[in-house]
């Protein structure tokens, strides 16, 4: 029996089903795999199922994203948590659109997602039990440039810089106020269902500061500099001045530092089909062109 067989068999055997269903693939998720599954005694009846052990190079317990995943839940944000066990999620199937960067960039789309984005960082806290969760990026950078190191990354000629880069960044962005943030705000993890916005994929999802989630999706889906400043105003419900705007260029910044670590660390760990060096590539150039902008900000 090739992987393939042996995975759909797993989903298969499940015992939340208690009947015959259908597997099929569901693309995307560059940490995990998916899957739709239809109960064969009412076709309307589908289902997400997410396969994933941890991945403690990337600080990811799965544990955790259950937790959250039923929290958000509670507050209106993501579809329901029908079962899990160790490396299986399964989750509610939304008949809905997954959102990509053009639609992020247009201001009614804005304008639906921030109160979203706001719900998470609000609401969704209040539905979390268990022991803290956190997720505090540059402890993140710190790890995953000595994860590199010990990995013998080919990427170690920009580790130092990096390293330097980590820590003018945290004293840049302080003070810091802190709320429950996804941590990856990327298109893909929006779905449209023509009336709502639902948000997904909790495996990074933590206590943090809001400028990073900020920051992340004007990365991720290429804002503007006018979006980005109307993001702000409207968020903290205030103008934006230049100390805010220079800790939210430093968090944005950090942001894209992540993502490139995220990436190259990915390159050596990752067993997954993707092509992860031209991602580290990607994200290493936007990283640099934030950092220099950052740079020109300063006195």
């Amino acid at each position: 029996m090739n992987d393939n067989a042996q995975v759909i068999a797993r989903i298969e055997s499940l015992p939340y089903w208690g009947e015959k269903v259908s597997v099929a693939p569901l693309e995307g998720g560059i940490t995990n795999h998916n899957f739709i599954v239809t109960r064969t005694s009412d076709e309307s009846s589908r289902y997400v199922v997410r396969l994933g052990n941890d991945i403690p190079v990337h600080h990811i317990v799965r544990s955790n994203e259950v937790i959250i995943s039923r929290a958000a839940c509670a507050a209106g944000l993501s579809p329901k948590v029908c079962y899990h066990e160790p490396g299986v999620l399964v989750m509610d199937h939304v008949d809905s659109r997954t959102l990509t960067p053009a639609d992020v960039t247009t201001q009614p789309m804005l304008e639906r997602l921030l109160p979203v984005i706001v719900r998470c960082h609000r609401v969704l806290p209040e539905h979390v039990r268990g022991a803290p969760i956190a997720f505090w990026v540059f402890h993140v950078i710190r790890d995953y440039i000595a994860t590199l190191y010990e990995g013998n990354s080919v990427h170690q000629p920009v580790l130092a810089s990096m390293s330097q880069a980590c820590e003018q960044l945290e004293r840049l962005a302080t003070p810091f106020e802190i709320v429950f943030c996804h941590n990856d705000l990327l298109s893909a993890n929006f779905l449209d269902d023509g009336e709502k916005i639902w948000l997904i994929d909790w495996e990074y999802a933590g206590y943090n500061t809001p400028l990073f989630d900020l920051g992340g999706i004007a990365s991720n889906n290429n804002l503007s500099e006018s979006q980005e400043r109307w993001l702000l105003e409207y968020y903290f419900d205030k103008e934006v001045t230049d100390n805010l705007w220079l800790r939210y260029q430093a968090m944005k910044t950090a942001s894209l530092l992540r993502e490139t670590l995220w990436s190259m660390v990915s390159e050596i760990h990752s067993t997954i089909d993707f092509d992860y060096s031209v991602y580290s590539r990607d994200n290493l150039d936007s990283f640099s062109a934030s950092w220099r902008v950052l740079q020109e900000m300063q006195p």
